[in-house]
């Protein structure tokens, strides 16, 4: 995971965050998307960073097929920004940068996520 927090932190670093390597933002998407999975652990939400990464957290009902109940999708410039507690969880989905469907969505409790 060293590798994870390595690519967040180039990515919270960098002063022109368009031009960063696409391995790096996806590194740093898929770590923090797995971190959430860790802090938040079960299977009624769904998190969407396409394409880099989708994750089953929170718990509550176990979804098993088709499209989840619970849906939580953004991009990934506006994912890290969640992760790393530059932009509110409230601000984000009101701005529609965070679209989320369903039951148990509301993800604040969850991030920022906690540095190592």
């Amino acid at each position: 995971m060293d590798e994870g927090w390595a690519a967040l932190a180039a990515w919270s670093a960098s002063d022109d965050r368009a031009t960063l390597p696409r391995a790096v933002v996806a590194t740093a998407v898929r770590h923090t998307v797995a971190e959430l999975a860790d802090a938040a652990p079960g299977r009624s939400v769904e998190v969407r960073v396409p394409p880099f990464a989708a994750v089953q957290c929170v718990e509550g009902p176990v979804h098993t097929r088709g499209t989840p109940p619970a849906v939580v999708e953004t991009d990934a410039q506006t994912w890290l920004e969640l992760a790393t507690g530059e932009l509110d969880w409230a601000e984000g989905v009101a701005a529609g940068r965070v679209r989320v469907s369903g039951q148990r969505t509301d993800l604040s409790a969850h991030l920022p996520l906690a540095s190592p």
